[in-house]
């Protein structure tokens, strides 16, 4: 009877114990599977953020770089002859794309609106640039002229210190504006002297003749990038910069060629036939020195191009001829900056000849957001525009 009451009392232990196991167990799996359910979770997390950074990396150290830069203004201008009138100015968007150090595509839009308030859409320059070594670069395509400093250098209005260009550094003016070819820059050192260097090829520029009297002259100099050679001689020239002392650049600039009048101003161009190449020539100098805040820029340039006695056009040489000098002053960290520039224009047209005082003061927000008062004193023949002085508020910005 006793082991009877044993055997009994442990199966019901033996029963407990297996159901207490079961319910154990069941609880530990379920505990095992929320753990591994959460372990997953954080395994996926760590492989989102893993891919996350792999692909921040991939951009970080790309081997192309895309980057946007460019300038904007907008303008009030009051000359003599005429009510003071606001301008949207420009929008000039600038694209750099890059692969590793090798190749680089840069290209500058010009967005205006005219008088009539017409968007006019143009390219500034587009040039393919390939990374020989670190002394030079090939450039190829359209790019701004490197006769001189201010069209290749200086022309943005961020960073042109009045709200208008010298006199001649213009469209029809004495120093050319683009070329469509190919060209080598860049700089090496001679002992502790630094220099640069631009030697290019191209289309060169054409010709504008008017006709005067039954007689043709020519009117102007279109060297604005051509993508068509008329004569199919080329333009050779170049610039070469050094800095004699610290803070001093001293620059040279050639170009030879030939060029073809190929359009008459205010005529029809379609009686042009059998002109001759004329010789095209350009020469310039230009300086820049810092010494603390006061800055002193100046270039010169003359483009000549000769005669010819062949087609409809032909007639006598011309010249045109332009210089200035500048000098700036900003005191210290003042957000106040001062500037002076005296230019003088000569061409054949004396009606387009122009002396020129222009007078600034300058407000920076920052270094490259610039509210520009400027006031031009300006000298030429009677009742010609290039003899009304001008008032100019400009807001400009660079980015």
């Amino acid at each position: 009877m006793k082991s009877k009451i044993v055997v009994q009392v442990a199966s019901v232990v033996i029963l407990n114990l297996f159901v207490a196991h079961t319910l154990f167990a069941a609880e530990s799996l379920e505990e095992l599977n929320s753990e591994l359910e959460a372990l997953k979770s954080q395994i996926d997390k760590l492989q989102s953020e893993s891919v996350r950074n792999r692909e921040a990396a991939e951009w970080r150290y790309s081997d192309s770089l895309v980057h946007l830069s460019g300038y904007a203004d907008v303008n009030y201008i009051d000359s003599e002859s005429a009510d003071g009138q606001f301008a949207a100015g420009k929008f000039a968007p600038i694209f750099h794309y890059q692969f590793r150090d090798l190749v680089m595509l840069e290209s500058e839009l010009e967005i205006e609106v005219d008088e009539d308030g017409e968007t006019e859409v143009k390219l500034e320059y587009l040039s393919i640039d390939a990374f020989i070594n670190d002394y030079i670069a090939l450039v190829a395509g359209k790019f701004l002229s490197p006769i001189g400093q201010f069209r290749q250098n200086l022309h943005p209005s961020w960073i042109n210190k009045l709200a208008s260009a010298p006199p001649g550094f213009g469209h029809d003016g004495a120093a050319p504006v683009a070329d469509v070819g190919f060209q080598l820059r860049g700089g090496f050192p001679i002992g502790s002297t630094r220099t640069n260097y631009a030697l290019y090829v191209s289309n060169g520029p054409t010709l504008k003749a008017e006709l005067e009297d039954g007689e043709f002259e020519l009117d102007g100099v279109e060297a604005e990038g051509a993508s068509s050679d008329a004569d199919g001689d080329k333009v050779i020239g170049g610039r070469f910069g050094f800095h004699v002392i610290p803070h001093l650049e001293i620059g040279f600039s050639l170009a030879s060629g030939k060029v073809t009048v190929n359009e008459v101003e205010d005529g029809d161009s379609s009686l042009l036939s059998g002109e001759g190449a004329r010789d095209y020539d350009v020469r310039g100098a230009d300086f820049g020195y810092q010494i603390g805040n006061l800055n002193f820029r100046g270039e010169y340039v003359e483009t000549e191009v000769g005669a010819t006695s062949q087609g409809v056009a032909a007639s006598e040489g011309a010249t045109w001829e332009t210089w200035y000098t500048q000098a700036s002053y900003r005191r210290g960290q003042s957000k106040l900056e001062y500037v002076a520039r005296f230019s003088d224009f000569d061409s054949p047209h004396n009606s387009r000849d122009q002396e020129q005082w222009a007078l600034g003061i300058n407000y920076l927000f920052t270094i490259s957001a610039i509210v520009k008062l400027t006031y031009e004193l300006n000298d030429g023949e009677q009742d010609s525009e290039a003899d009304e002085d001008r008032l100019m508020l400009q807001l400009t910005y660079g980015f």
